[in-house]
């Protein structure tokens, strides 16, 4: 993740700015104090009034910003990165987040939009803690308890977060092999397919057209997450963790981490042992 993390989180009250290019690896969590504003969003109209909590996977796709003149709101912009680093694999996050890409919006009571306002408070009382020595797991965790709070909202009104046809049917078969753990031994677009009986090609369009990202993107994600809790376990060499997930050798192993997670595995390791 290039630049620091102090810079990266954004505490802001200006609507118009929520597309703002500094924004394009971030997800951005708004609340509306006041009035009725609305966006284009996935080239749909959305609509925002008093305690309406808008979260945007995607600020690059937003366009149109409308406000009428008494409309306020508050939002913290935080990096897309960090904020997938938080979260289990396995957790309300995969499917609670494909919905939220169709439709941003959530509706909450007075007392949900007041822990949602005490918690972006939260947030800007840290960001700029940069002197404690914890920095990153301070952030992770007050940022952590913000999502908690969003999933418990979005989860009041959605008890069905995927609609029943063919393609929610795929994106919700493809997580569920996602959150089993799959990726951990199967990395390849084609086996995912395979699984669903359809072409490569169909999987990715749905999976990019529903979610944003590629398929590639998810399967890595989780087995980035699956692998960095064996670095973290030193029971295993990372010879027989390259092994236990099926890689075919440990430089492609390395490569994998290199590129997904920043640094070399053993590397990874020394830094770890560093800390402690």
């Amino acid at each position: 993740m290039a630049g620091h993390l102090h810079e990266m989180i954004v505490f802001s009250e200006e609507f118009t700015l929520i597309n703002s290019p500094a924004f394009y690896d971030c997800v951005v969590h708004l609340i509306c104090t006041e009035g009725t504003g609305s966006f284009l969003y996935n080239d749909r109209r959305f609509s925002i009034s008093k305690n309406d909590i808008a979260v945007i996977s995607r600020p690059q796709r937003v366009s149109a910003i409308r406000a009428d003149e008494n409309f306020r709101c508050e939002y913290i912009a935080a990096p897309d990165k960090f904020l997938h680093n938080l979260l289990p694999v396995n957790n309300y996050s995969i499917q609670g987040c494909v919905s939220l890409f169709e439709n941003p919006i959530i509706r909450v009571s007075e007392i949900d939009a007041s822990r949602f306002r005490a918690d972006l408070a939260a947030i800007r009382a840290r960001i700029d803690n940069i002197d404690h020595r914890f920095y990153q797991e301070l952030m992770g965790s007050v940022l952590l308890t913000m999502v908690y709070d969003l999933f418990d909202f979005h989860a009041k009104t959605n008890d069905n977060i995927l609609t029943t046809d063919r393609v929610g049917y795929i994106t919700s078969q493809f997580f569920t092999l996602i959150e089993g753990g799959r990726p951990k031994t199967q990395r390849e677009v084609s086996h995912y397919a395979a699984q669903l009986h359809v072409t490569p090609k169909y999987l990715s369009d749905t999976i990019k057209r529903v979610t944003g990202s590629s398929v590639s993107t998810h399967i890595n994600n989780a087995a980035k997450a699956i692998a960095l809790a064996y670095l973290k376990d030193s029971t295993l060499s990372v010879s027989q963790i390259a092994d236990e997930m099926n890689f075919s050798s440990l430089s492609y192993f390395s490569r994998f981490c290199v590129k997904h997670i920043g640094m070399s595995p053993v590397k990874f390791r020394t830094a770890g042992a560093g800390k402690s």
